[in-house]
């Protein structure tokens, strides 16, 4: 193949695996052991670094072993093996490497470029670090696609005439998703997306293994919890019966010489059927129900209105989970394509989309929470809205907050409620050396982008110096799908409360509009009459005792009063009557303070 390539990798937490479209159609490239799927698992032995099925085999008798590491991946978290630290990316960079170089091996030639997935909800700081980790492994990560969006992907390279509604539904090995799709035209937009970034096949098998624990324990009067080399085998043991149970009603766990009591060995041999593994895993089972259910009320759309139900990740083999599918959608789930495969498909058609291969589809993703700025009285102002589509770049103009306000800080926060304080703060910079003027004057502009990859950048301009500084948001940010979800709960719980909030901040801030207004008035104008004076500085000096003493409504009452006075006053002026608004006609009513005030 001359033409450079752009692979598509699912880098999953349990297994991971490649694809490449050749002429139209995407294909799986196996490994040299002829595998179409990789463990992402990584173990150190002596010098040697191994990767894969030869790490995963050995992983009961080696502890510098290392399974799972998608869990931590932008966390800032770190594993020790060898006696040293290793940060998520550099675990994940060794796969992506293996994975690369077999991918070569497989092509004959250099790979350069990948399309690299992850689950709907990984949040900024979990993208920057999977792409990170590809930038390690020696790849360019051309883009960064969700999950869910890969695998309609790859179900509509062949259907994409069709107008359709798509619901997919990601059970992975460690992450939990649902998205809805329309499809038109060859466009892919995201209507809704939910999930559990916590909820995986490994809870299913850990379900097993602690039946299995518990089994030894009544039959043995041993503990094997604390034993590292039974737990081990165990999982080992939990996994094969899971698999084995999703295509048979009962199945056999043999474990000869598990471990030693009393100087006897202790063999394990339990039948386990399908009925009790779904009645050991029923409450995870039930945990995909309402990201079901909110994905659907989040695009607006009711289950009769899907087309198709698309099936991803290999625990979506289960029975018991595609029952519940069924039940939920009305639908039988679409199997036309192998679930632990549909991801990397979907990811390799995205990178031939961008290799110009493949033309006539645009795919449009969805950002999962709102994005603002701290304006002033703590309101969170939104620059970006929930489930809007992405890439996408928004633009406002603020202002000062006080007179000859010299900077602004501009505090970045992610979150569906009215007051900053009450979001999660992603990030916060400054911006010296505004011009000194009147507050309201400076016209400060504020621009969010979002990229393909979910990426967020900020900027902040003085649009009379032409000074800027600007922010990426950075591993701090981090939100798990669970503060996601609390979000939007906490969002719906206190929406009456917020409003109210949110309504005496506004009404406290044109108040201070207004005093300003007042005092700039009666300063200026020397032939104001003494007795219209009298009524304004008596008009200030109350509403600022009805703001100190969170007098709202009576405040919210004064408004049309000062307007009047306000206007009374300005026909005394030389200058141009006062503007009866508190602010500037193209500047937000949105004042950033002074971060040093």
């Amino acid at each position: 193949m001359a033409k450079e390539v752009i692979i598509g990798i699912d880098l999953g937490t349990t297994n991971s695996c490649v694809a490449v479209v050749e002429g139209t159609s995407p294909k799986i490239l196996e490994t040299n052991d002829g595998k179409r799927t990789v463990p992402s698992v990584v173990a150190f032995k002596g010098d040697e670094i191994i990767v894969g099925d030869s790490a995963k085999r050995q992983m009961v008798t080696n502890k510098d072993t290392i399974v799972s590491i998608k869990r931590l991946i932008g966390t800032g978290k770190k594993v020790t093996a060898r006696g040293k630290e290793y940060t998520p990316e550099e675990i994940s960079a060794y796969i992506l490497k293996y994975i690369k170089k077999y991918a070569e091996d497989k092509l004959g030639c250099s790979v350069q470029k990948a399309v690299i997935t992850v689950p709907a909800y990984f949040n900024d700081a979990e993208r920057q670090a999977t792409k990170n980790a590809g930038t390690i492994a020696g790849l360019d990560v051309v883009r960064i696609v969700n999950e869910p969006t890969a695998a309609a992907l790859a179900y509509g390279l062949d259907n994409s005439e069709k107008d359709q509604k798509i619901l997919v539904y990601d059970l992975g090995g460690g992450t939990f998703d649902v998205s809805v799709l329309d499809m038109s035209d060859g466009t892919f937009e995201v209507l809704a997306t939910s999930g559990d970034n916590h909820l995986g096949g490994d809870d299913w098998d850990q379900a097993l293994i602690n039946w299995l624990l518990e089994e030894i324990k009544k039959e043995h009067g041993v503990d094997l919890s604390k034993d590292n080399l039974a737990l081990q085998r165990l999982k080992d043991g939990a996994e094969k019966a899971k698999i084995e149970l999703s295509s048979v009603t009962q199945t056999q766990i043999l474990l000869p010489f598990l471990s030693m009591v009393e100087g006897q060995p202790l063999n394990v041999d339990k039948t386990v059927t399908r009925i009790q593994f779904e009645a050991l895993t029923k409450d995870l089972l039930e945990r995909t129900r309402k990201p079901f259910l909110d994905a659907l009320q989040e695009s607006k759309l009711s289950a009769s209105d899907i087309d198709q139900v698309l099936l991803v990740g290999g625990s979506t083999k289960m029975p018991a989970v595609q029952a519940l599918v069924k039940s939920l959608s009305g639908k039988v789930p679409n199997l036309s394509i192998n679930p632990d495969e549909v991801v990397a498909l979907g990811a390799s058609v995205q990178g031939a989309i961008l290799a110009g291969d493949i033309k006539g589809i645009l795919l449009l993703d969805v950002t999962p929470l709102t994005l603002s700025i701290e304006t002033l009285g703590g309101v969170a102002t939104p620059l970006i809205k929930r489930n809007t589509t992405v890439p996408v770049e928004k633009t406002q103009v603020f202002s000062t907050a006080a007179d000859n306000q010299p900077s602004v800080d501009i505090h970045v926060v992610q979150g569906e409620r009215p007051m900053a304080n009450q979001n999660k703060s992603l990030g916060v910079f400054t911006l010296d050396g505004i011009q000194a003027a009147p507050k309201g004057v400076p016209q400060i502009q504020v621009t969010f982008s979002i990229d393909a990859n979910g990426i967020l950048k900020v900027k902040a301009e003085d649009k009379a110096t032409g000074k800027s500084n600007s922010i990426t948001i950075n591993q701090s940010s981090g939100l798990s799908e669970e503060e996601i979800q609390k979000i939007i709960k906490d969002a719906e719980l206190n929406m009456e409360k917020d409003q109210k909030v949110k309504e005496a901040a506004e009404v406290k801030n044109e108040a201070d509009s207004w005093i300003a207004i007042l005092e700039k008035q009666m300063a200026e104008n020397t032939s104001i009459p003494p007795d219209q004076r009298v009524s304004a500085q008596k008009m200030i000096d109350e509403l600022r005792i009805l703001k100190q003493e969170e007098k709202i409504d009576e405040l919210k009452a004064k408004m049309e009063a000062i307007k009047t006075l306000s206007q009374d006053i300005a026909k005394y002026a030389q200058q141009p009557e006062a503007s009866t608004d508190a602010q500037e006609a193209e500047v937000v009513n949105a004042d950033v303070e002074d971060p040093k005030s």
